[in-house]
């Protein structure tokens, strides 16, 4: 009923080796959780261009010893952004500024659990706190 394959595989045997370096589940994590750390940075400091505070400060220093941590010892690139933006279109920017951190956090925080990597997590975990705290209520926008 089936035909025979005439042709080489093109996927290796189990006990050959390959020309291209092979990562652990571990190493895996790690990029994938410093990508999405050095993401919320990238947002965060979009946020404190915007609305500058002491605890977005404090943020992004933990933010950037956790993505230096991950990638043993490279720090992250970062750029300063300052924006003017007027004060109607400001407040919505705040609020979608503060979504996307809260998501970014939460991609971060199911990769670290994962990994179990308790300091990260726990980072993750507190800026979807701060990020959920400092969106506004949808009818709070509707009203403006």
């Amino acid at each position: 009923m089936y035909e025979p394959i005439r042709t080489k595989s093109v996927h290796t045997m189990a006990g050959t080796s390959s020309d291209f370096p092979h990562r652990s589940r571990e190493e895996e994590l790690d990029i994938q959780l410093a990508g999405h750390l050095a993401a919320l940075l990238a947002v965060t400091d979009e946020l404190r261009g915007l609305d500058p505070s002491a605890e977005l400060d404090a943020a992004t220093e933990r933010l950037v010893e956790q993505v230096t941590r991950l990638r043993e010892g490279r720090p992250p690139v970062r750029s300063s952004v300052r924006s003017s933006v007027a004060v109607a279109d400001r407040q919505s920017q705040l609020a979608a500024l503060h979504q996307r951190a809260h998501a970014l956090a939460g991609r971060a925080l199911v990769v670290a659990a994962s990994r179990a990597d308790t300091a990260a997590a726990i980072l993750a975990a507190e800026r979807m706190d701060a990020h959920a705290a400092a969106t506004p209520d949808p009818r709070e926008l509707a009203t403006h």
